[in-house]
């Protein structure tokens, strides 16, 4: 895994994840452009929010922590960019499953 300190500390139950590119593929000799490449679901959490507080104002915890790899939807989150790199800030109830 290559979790990294990133300055984005998302707000409430926020999560920033960095998707894992899949390896590029060729299909009949065609190599695919990124163009028409889909995105991938797989992705890497880099940070957490405070979370959520249930109606007693006590916080819920997250069931991910940094470095789990997470599975999301190919159009879920907002995509931002930070120091060259591309992150996706989601909620965790967005977040569709752990890896591992």
């Amino acid at each position: 895994m290559s979790t990294q300190a990133v300055k984005i500390t998302p707000i409430g139950d926020r999560v920033l994840v960095k998707r894992l590119e899949e390896k590029e593929q060729i299909k009949g000799g065609i190599v695919i452009p990124d163009s028409a490449k889909e995105k991938p679901t797989e992705a890497e959490v880099i940070a957490l929010g405070k979370g959520k507080k249930n109606d007693k104002g006590e916080a819920i915890a997250f069931e991910v922590k940094v470095g789990d790899r997470v599975l999301i939807s190919k159009y879920g989150g907002t995509e931002v960019s930070y120091e060259g790199q591309k992150y996706v800030l989601l909620r965790e109830d967005d977040l569709l499953a752990v890896i591992g």
